[in-house]
């Protein structure tokens, strides 16, 4: 997708009203991009990373972060479960369980409220499961010289061993959900390799269409939850894809451009139920 036909890069700057820390002291943050990703690694545990460091993740915790899509909630529940400087690292029972969109989004608030602009996107990470192309939300920040660098937070633990900086990731390793679709569509990327390969039912044509949607959201400033869905008629599997529907999801990996989110959307967490949601137009007070 072309920077050229996205908001200004200024506007990266602004917080949104899911990235604004609210009442945050930014003061004693550290404003290099290696310091504040490696301190956003310190303070959440993936809801699937129990394993890697022998914690058994509560499941009243899962619920209870999974709708945690404003970074003033993520803030809140920390500041809960360990009342501490952002900067010292929590034990993995006083973490945020989240997902890579989680890890991704507070370091994006972090980056901004300290000077750096950057966004979160959506797409899809080859370095996960060799010859899939997992579904992933990464961070991607503004150089000095007006290029962008994507940041995954996620991996910095060692125990992901990725062949790569994380604080650099190869393009080639992490795929836009545009580059993805176009892929698909010209038939060098195979749809059914596209998604969660853990989960049968959730790989396809459509979600890559869902991912698309959801990245371009986030580059208008709304940065949902990897389950939020919106629109008049919800698309959940590939027969579901009209001639229409391709087209439109054509057009819009290739022109990019602003997506208009409704005031209600729809979750569909396994965590909470499908439900509907209200988003907030504006941040809380302070």
């Amino acid at each position: 997708m072309d920077d050229h036909r996205l908001p200004r890069t200024d506007d990266y700057l602004k917080q949104t009203v899911f990235s604004d820390p609210g009442d945050l002291d930014v003061s004693m943050l550290p404003t290099d991009v290696g310091q504040l990703a490696s301190l956003v690694r310190g303070l959440i545990i993936h809801r699937l990373e129990g394993p890697r460091f022998d914690h058994a993740i509560p499941r009243e915790r899962l619920h209870e972060d999974a709708e945690s899509r404003y970074a003033t909630e993520i803030l809140r529940l920390l500041r809960e479960r360990r009342d501490a400087p952002l900067t010292e690292e929590r034990a993995p029972h006083e973490r945020f369980v989240g997902t890579c969109r989680d890890f991704s989004l507070l370091l994006c608030s972090l980056l901004r409220a300290t000077g750096t602009p950057a966004r979160i996107r959506g797409g899809f990470a080859a370095y996960f499961v060799e010859g899939f192309l997992e579904d992933h939300w990464v961070t991607e920040y503004r150089l000095p010289d007006g290029s962008w660098r994507l940041v995954d937070p996620q991996v910095l633990h060692p125990s992901y061993d990725v062949p790569f900086d994380p604080l650099d990731v190869p393009r080639d390793r992490f795929l836009v959900a545009a580059e993805v679709w176009r892929g698909c569509r010209e038939g060098r990327i195979d749809p059914a390799r596209c998604g969660f390969h853990s989960v049968d039912g959730l790989r396809g044509l459509w979600l890559v269409r869902a991912r698309l949607l959801q990245d371009l959201a986030s580059l208008s400033g709304v940065e949902p939850l990897p389950w939020d869905g919106w629109g008049p008629r919800q698309i959940l599997e590939d027969a579901q894809l009209t001639a229409e529907d391709l087209a439109f999801t054509d057009a819009a990996a290739r022109d990019g451009g602003p997506v208009a989110v409704p005031d209600a959307i729809t979750s569909y967490t396994t965590c909470t139920g499908v439900r509907q949601v209200t988003l907030r137009r504006s941040s809380p007070p302070a």
